[in-house]
């Protein structure tokens, strides 16, 4: 290679070097390297106004660790967990949500992270398959209702007069009464195929752990049915008259009443 070529080639080499190290340090730059924490959290909040969730859960990020261990940094992560709820991230705002709470057992701000997760659990209605098929809470998998249930059941015992306790107990009543729909849900299918002990065990236990909730009725009403198909007659008769003792004009004492079929719930494996 002559000299003019090899000159070239140096000359190449250099400024591929020095395009690399240039690419390197720009992906590396952080244009919020010198502000404040206050610019900092100020820039995520109007982040969050304007929809930018993505952008102001990184801000928030970034603030967590240049304020440790101060109220704001706190604020940052509680804030955090909101703009991953709303960014369609609900399981990481749920372990944002229980970092706080074991990081921060003592904060001020406590009841509010356990009702904003117990909020991020009862509003997952699991997006656009629930919106399509119209599917009601008592057809789903209630584990995550039962999460946002003891969220909430945590807020009401220890902070009773917290401005979000009430709030809680209501949307804690309105889950107890789909958790029982849910039980009643299972046993009709268990009933419409043939299964009446395990129909029946189901009953029970939706009038067992759900005494208050309006189900029950309709809980009694399959498990008498049970009773008839399985031939326990002394049974079927005991519940029945419980039925119409608490419920005397219920629709289920019409003789022609019959359980409706119903089908397998797409979340239960069996």
């Amino acid at each position: 290679m002559s000299s003019p070529q090899l000159s070239a080639l140096r000359k190449f080499v250099i400024t591929a070097c020095v395009l690399l190290l240039s690419a390197c340090a720009n992906s590396t730059y952080d244009a919020t390297a010198n502000w404040s924490v206050e610019k900092l959290y100020s820039e995520a909040k109007d982040e969050m106004a304007n929809g930018g969730y993505t952008k102001a859960i990184g801000y928030y990020e970034k603030l967590e660790n240049r304020a440790a261990g101060t109220p704001l940094a706190q604020q940052a992560q509680l804030d955090k967990a909101w703009a991953q709820f709303k960014n369609a991230e609900p399981i990481q705002a749920i372990a944002t949500l229980d970092r706080f709470i074991k990081l921060h057992p003592a904060s001020p701000a406590l009841d509010y992270a356990l009702y904003l997760k117990g909020l991020i659990n009862f509003n997952d209605d699991l997006g656009l398959i629930s919106r399509v098929v119209n599917q009601d809470l008592a057809e789903r998998d209630p584990k995550q209702a039962k999460e946002s249930f003891e969220a909430f059941r945590e807020l009401v015992t220890r902070f009773p007069d917290s401005k979000y306790s009430e709030d809680a107990r209501l949307r804690m009543a309105y889950i107890k009464n789909s958790l029982a729909r849910s039980d009643v849900y299972v046993a009709k299918y268990y009933f419409s195929k043939g299964a009446y002990i395990a129909a029946s065990n189901r009953a029970q236990n939706t009038i067992k752990e759900y005494r208050d909730s309006p189900a029950v009725e309709e809980a009694l009403f399959v498990l008498m049915q049970c009773y008839d198909k399985l031939g326990l007659v002394q049974l079927r008769e005991d519940t029945k008259r419980i039925l119409e003792s608490t419920y005397p004009d219920s629709k289920f004492l019409r003789s022609d009443t019959k359980i409706e079929a119903v089908k397998k719930p797409w979340w239960k494996v069996w």
